[in-house]
């Protein structure tokens, strides 16, 4: 499995720092949905899904959380605590968010609209369709 991890240009000085995101540019996709998750617990396990078509990038803006990513062939988990990076989700990625620091916020860009019918929700679903 390959991992992209996108590395976001900081701007900055003395006063602070800035990170631009631009679709097409430093996003690699359009952007049509922005959410974030915020005031996760630490114990608590969210994701469980692929998407069929949507693409994402994931940064965390705040803190820190692991990713468990599988594409059906390989497992892979990844802490994410940069926020100048970003995570790629690609189509037919298994994705899990864990290990939330108190502090986290994480952010998701998309390049398309919430459509429920693009999520798998059952991994042996997910293990099926990942072998065609």
């Amino acid at each position: 499995m390959e991992i992209k991890l996108v590395q976001l240009q900081k701007h900055g000085d003395e006063r602070g720092r800035l990170v631009a995101l631009e679709d097409q540019r430093n996003v690699p996709f359009p952007i049509r949905r922005v959410y974030y998750l915020f005031e996760t617990k630490s114990d608590i396990r969210r994701g469980f899904h692929a998407h069929r078509e949507l693409k994402q990038l994931a940064i965390v803006v705040r803190g820190s959380c692991r990713f468990h990513l599988d594409d059906g062939k390989e497992k892979i988990d990844l802490l994410l605590d940069n926020p100048a990076q970003g995570l790629l989700l690609p189509p037919m990625l298994w994705h899990e968010m864990y290990d939330f620091s108190e502090d986290c916020v994480l952010m998701v860009l998309a390049d398309g609209h919430y459509d429920e019918s693009d999520y798998i929700r059952g991994y042996d679903e997910f293990v099926e369709l990942a072998k065609q």
